[in-house]
């Protein structure tokens, strides 16, 4: 198992300046923000791409996986990370997600990193039921998969707590309907806490599905704040005890992105307090 760090905690610097301190920190990959102000595959011109690209290998640092889960350029007023959704009522809004992760796919595939992640559907308004919103997922979904595996790069769906699939067994339901090799499961540990499903429990059912892990702890209340690893209730002892039974060499990526104003500081504690359990 491989450590990173998600750049998403680095909204104040550039990302050629995150991928600098997150080398100098110890870290061996980077989980980089395919948003503003670091990778906006809409607004990222070739000389950008390049310049991330020598910047990671100045550093040494391999991608370990590119988000598109937030989407703060659209700055919608509601919620920054959430919209554009998936399940939007309004099909031109919810195009600008499903387009979007294209250009992400594209820009993965650009810069040599292995799968994006993205939201699981999204918020349901009052009159959708969930199984009216898992069809325009599925709808909005399939053109990005297609894509996905003509890149040959990964599309991880993952689960988030007041989203359309914040559950393991939406999970499953969902993407039981889909035909696709490129899909998979970012396996959110902070996420499933908060949800009531103890990661170390679900690491081993879902280990054919899970293809890059989210590290972060969160309260005893369940409530979803990410915190630094050993600051919460999750057993990270059991829990990344789980995920070396299953075989997993992958990487584990730490996202601390509440830590803005001190990004180093948490992105070293949290790969002390990892190490030291590990």
């Amino acid at each position: 198992m491989q450590l990173a760090f998600s750049s998403n905690a680095y909204m104040n610097h550039s990302i050629e300046e995150t991928i600098r301190r997150v080398a100098n920190l110890g870290y061996q990959g980077i989980e980089l923000l395919a948003d503003v102000p670091h990778a906006w595959p809409a607004g990222l011109l070739p000389e950008r791409k390049e310049s991330i690209r020598n910047s990671l290998t100045e550093h040494g640092l391999a991608i370990s996986n590119l988000n598109a889960f937030m989407m703060n350029a659209v700055a919608d007023p509601r919620q920054p990370y959430w919209h554009p959704g998936w399940t939007d009522p309004d099909p031109h809004y919810r195009a600008i997600r499903r387009e979007h992760t294209k250009r992400a796919l594209q820009l993965a595939a650009d810069l040599g990193a292995p799968h994006i992640t993205t939201e699981p559907g999204g918020l349901l308004t009052p009159d959708q039921t969930w199984q009216q919103a898992a069809g325009l997922f599925y709808d909005e979904l399939m053109p990005c998969l297609e894509l996905a595996e003509t890149l040959g790069i990964g599309l991880l769906i993952e689960p988030e707590p007041e989203l359309l699939i914040e559950r393991f067994d939406q999970y499953l339901e969902f993407v039981d309907r889909l035909d696709s090799q490129a899909v998979g499961l970012n396996f959110d540990i902070g996420h499933a806490f908060c949800v009531g499903e103890d990661p170390q429990t679900w690491v081993a059912p879902m280990r054919e599905h899970t293809v890059h892990y989210h590290l972060e702890d969160i309260a005893a209340t369940r409530v979803h704040q990410h915190l630094i690893p050993g600051e919460g209730a999750i057993d990270f002892a059991a829990t990344l005890a789980a995920i070396r039974q299953t075989g997993y060499t992958g990487w584990l990526t730490v996202e601390l992105y509440p830590y803005i104003d001190d990004p180093d500081g948490a992105a070293k504690a949290a790969r002390d307090f990892l190490l030291g359990v590990v």
